[in-house]
């Protein structure tokens, strides 16, 4: 064997992305997730366009009518067409779990990155602020904020909170879920960040930048968080179910999207007071929504098998 020739049995080099998505082709479970995931986003995304009724409208002399050729799920008290209404709440509650997740990538990341590599009285400033609102149950504190913003963004008072307030009147109080739920889910982020930083830092490959004069700046850019993103993207699979799950939970209490807006939560709420009547209300929002979640969870579980760099061979 000349000194060209690969070894026997050596494997080409590839990057843990590439590697990490091979193994992701081998799980069938996360497969067939992403490929139905990728089924209700085109159809949040397309299906209200083309869907056969305005969400909106409203026709009282067909209120409450079974699945049938005219109306494929049926319609509410209203009249108006569920399957409409189905796809209208499959944008907003991915649009919660999604944005939700990029403000808590936002503010958890840096968050985390900074705790992890000054150390010191910023460390104990972050962590002391995660510890206080790990103590508070979860639901409890975002209730507490909705119901703060909801009367600060009421009061209009400011030029800011009134710009604040006309977003979140157009996107029929999205926006104030979208940061009830932030403000409090990146801590998980943030924790995640700092315990990734602070296995890192003590790495050769850091005391080598350090050593030939790289800013503290570039090492947190260039070195350590690129490092930290994989338990970060999978906390964000996981992340996204739970915030459609939770502004599901708010919808069904009255504190998410207002009407004429729908939501998975939302029309699971106003279904449940007629659910022995009108079963197929509930059935098809609380259907979809499961099917989601599980999905999420399927796939978090494959990223996070995947992500592993003790599986890689």
């Amino acid at each position: 064997m000349t000194h060209s020739e690969p070894m026997a049995g050596r494997r080409p080099a590839t990057s843990l992305w590439k590697d990490a998505w091979k193994r992701l082709k081998r799980n069938r479970a996360a497969v067939v997730s992403l490929v139905i995931l990728a089924v209700i986003v085109v159809a949040a995304v397309v299906g209200p366009l083309v869907a056969p009724y305005p969400y909106d409208k409203q026709d009282l002399r067909q209120s409450n009518k079974p699945p049938s050729a005219l109306h494929w799920l049926g319609t509410d008290r209203l009249g108006q067409d569920v399957f409409s209404r189905l796809l209208i709440g499959a944008r907003v509650s991915l649009a919660v779990g999604f944005v939700a997740q990029v403000v808590i990538v936002l503010i958890g990341l840096p968050a985390g990155l900074l705790a992890g590599y000054l150390e010191g009285w910023v460390d104990n400033l972050i962590m002391r602020t995660v510890e206080v609102l790990y103590s508070i149950p979860v639901l409890l504190l975002i209730i507490l904020i909705m119901t703060s913003l909801r009367e600060m963004l009421e009061s209009g008072e400011g030029p800011a909170v009134r710009i604040l307030s006309a977003v979140d009147s157009a996107t029929g109080g999205l926006l104030g879920t979208i940061i009830g739920i932030s403000l409090i889910a990146w801590i998980v982020v943030a924790r995640l960040t700092r315990g990734q930083v602070l296995s890192l830092k003590k790495q050769e490959f850091i005391v080598a930048a350090r050593a030939v004069g790289a800013t503290d700046l570039r090492i947190m850019r260039r070195h350590l968080l690129p490092n930290s993103l994989s338990p970060v993207i999978i906390a964000v699979t996981y992340g996204i179910p739970q915030a459609i799950f939770l502004e599901a939970g708010l919808s069904f209490l009255g504190l998410g999207v207002r009407p004429p807006v729908s939501s998975w939560g939302l029309m699971i709420s106003e279904g449940s007071s007629a659910i022995r009547s009108y079963p197929y209300l509930v059935t098809s929002p609380a259907l979809i929504l499961a099917i989601t979640m599980i999905c999420f969870t399927f796939l978090g579980d494959g990223l996070r098998d995947a992500l592993d760099p003790k599986l890689r061979r």
